[in-house]
């Protein structure tokens, strides 16, 4: 196999030990990656179902930059390699041997990006870095072997070492989801704590006390929303501490409009007499049994988190801090009852690309007032009851 595609760099290194061996650091776009590169080399065949994939599935996917620098790439072993400065093509060469060239470690993050790319907008630019060894004397077998029992330590698998998500634990200790979430790297469980901390990073009301901000990164900067939970850890009060006693409410409301969302979004195209298909809007997926990420609830559709988190995030305005403990001015569910099917229409009326719609502070604003106006007509339909008494 002889392919060609647009790299952005490359570095060339000769092996000190062994001359005759030169590795290419090659970062390449994700749209540029070619397909058909063979795995046959990799001794792990890509799963792509584990826990372990789901989380980088949802990495490509992610609007997040820097995935470069996160995951550890590709590493291929190849008959030849050269680069073409003049127009910053590279030309790799796989041979005709499928069990001695190809994708030696990295088929996951491989598959999952030439599987998942096309759910990028097209000004979304993600790299990946691809390490290319070629030379006559590859022990490709040892290589393999070596390279496949390396494994990564992220900064949250270090933070779950200080046993630093204790209270979280504990907070969610009688949830029906307690006991499938990952708190390290090698955890082969189906809820990242990542999620979790998600959620409460958009009720951040410390930071993100009303409506002139947005906790925007909660869809659009995972590495962000584990430096504000590291950050916030040795605050007093810890802002995630009291978040986290709220976790199985967000839950239950962030289950409830991904539940839902379809049947809002059918019912205010139908009031303004206009037409059209929710499963046909990109970043949904209708086509496949699905199931909600915590309490495992049947849905009738995928949808992308760029839709849901803006409106889910715009329930914070119901929240309060009274005496060091955080209160509901009202059940966000009861609200999104009252307020769901503005919040979708507003949400959809923006925009039907999810990356748009997950990054757009304007629109996580509007729908933070639009939660905030229902809450103001209800204190107010209160106080004026109380008067009349």
């Amino acid at each position: 196999m002889n392919t060609k595609f647009k790299v952005k760099t490359v570095r060339t290194v000769t092996a000190p030990s062994n001359p005759n061996v030169t590795t290419y650091y090659a970062w390449t776009e994700f749209q540029d990656l070619p397909e058909g590169i063979s795995l046959e080399v990799n001794p792990r065949k890509p799963k792509m179902n584990t826990s372990v994939a789901k989380q980088l599935i949802s990495a490509v996917k992610s609007p997040d930059n820097g995935f470069e620098l996160n995951n550890r790439g590709i590493v291929i072993t190849a008959n030849s390699f050269k680069f073409h400065t003049n127009d910053s093509m590279a030309e790799l060469d796989l041979g005709d041997d499928p069990k001695k060239f190809g994708i030696l470690d990295g088929g996951h993050t491989y598959q999952a990006i030439i599987d998942n790319r096309k759910y990028l907008s097209r000004d979304t630019k993600k790299y990946v870095k691809l390490e290319i060894l070629v030379g006559e004397d590859l022990d490709v077998s040892a290589l393999a072997d070596a390279r496949n029992t390396s494994a990564q330590v992220s900064d949250i698998a270090l933070f779950e070492l200080d046993d630093k998500f204790g209270f979280i634990k504990e907070a969610i200790k009688q949830e029906v989801y307690a006991n499938d979430v990952a708190y390290k790297d090698n955890d082969n469980k189906r809820i990242p704590v990542i999620e979790l901390l998600k959620l409460m990073f958009a009720f951040n009301i410390k930071r993100y006390p009303d409506d002139s901000s947005a906790p925007v990164s909660a869809y659009s900067g995972k590495a962000s929303v584990f430096k504000d939970y590291k950050n916030s850890f040795d605050s007093n009060p810890n802002i995630y501490e009291q978040l986290a006693l709220q976790l199985p409410k967000l839950v239950e409301l962030y289950e409830k409009i991904e539940t839902e969302l379809p049947k809002k979004y059918q019912e205010f195209k139908n009031e303004e007499g206009r037409t059209g298909r929710f499963g046909s809007l990109r970043g949904v997926e209708s086509n496949g049994t699905f199931s909600t990420l915590y309490t495992q609830q049947t849905l009738s559709h995928e949808i992308s988190i760029g839709f849901i988190l803006p409106i889910f995030g715009a329930f914070r305005a119901l929240l309060k801090e009274k005496d060091g403990i955080l209160k509901w001015n009202f059940d966000p569910i009861e609200i999104w009852e009252k307020a769901g099917l503005r919040l979708v229409q507003n949400t959809f009326d923006t925009d039907t690309n999810p990356q748009q719609v997950g990054k757009s502070k304007t629109l996580w604003q509007s729908n933070y007032r639009i939660v905030d106006s229902v809450q103001k007509d209800l204190l107010l339909a209160y106080y004026m009851e109380q008067q009349n008494k």
